[in-house]
């Protein structure tokens, strides 16, 4: 059974960083492509980072330079890193997990989803 398992959120002046991850059991880990996504209120879930079995990563245009994953493949965990917040930040953050090895952005391909973390950053 696939587990993904987030920790990390809170609550944050803007401005100021956080560190999230993600734990999985249950898959062969290092083979596979895992990102983090995000849901704000009234809208969608939206692609925030990834990083491929090959430790190649993807971002979210707006969200490079602020934002940072890595995996760690001995640890199963997955991290984001996520530094000068801003209120337009807080949202959901859901880990999630694609039995293939290299990031795509659309959420209809990741096959295992965590249950989510809030991350709200105060203005």
């Amino acid at each position: 059974q696939v587990q993904l398992v987030e920790s990390g959120g809170g609550l944050v002046q803007a401005g100021g960083s956080l560190r999230l991850s993600c734990a999985a059991s249950g898959l062969t880990f290092s083979r596979n492509a895992m990102a983090w996504f995000r849901q704000a209120p009234g809208k969608e879930r939206e692609f925030v980072a990834g990083i491929g079995s090959g430790d190649i990563t993807s971002y979210a245009y707006s969200l490079k330079g602020r934002f940072t994953i890595s995996r760690d493949n001995a640890k199963n965990t997955v991290y984001l890193q996520m530094n000068s917040l801003k209120a337009e930040d807080t949202a959901v953050y859901y880990c999630a997990a694609d039995l293939q090895g290299v990031v795509v952005r659309a959420r209809h391909v990741y096959d295992y989803w965590g249950q989510g973390t809030q991350v709200t950053v105060s203005s």
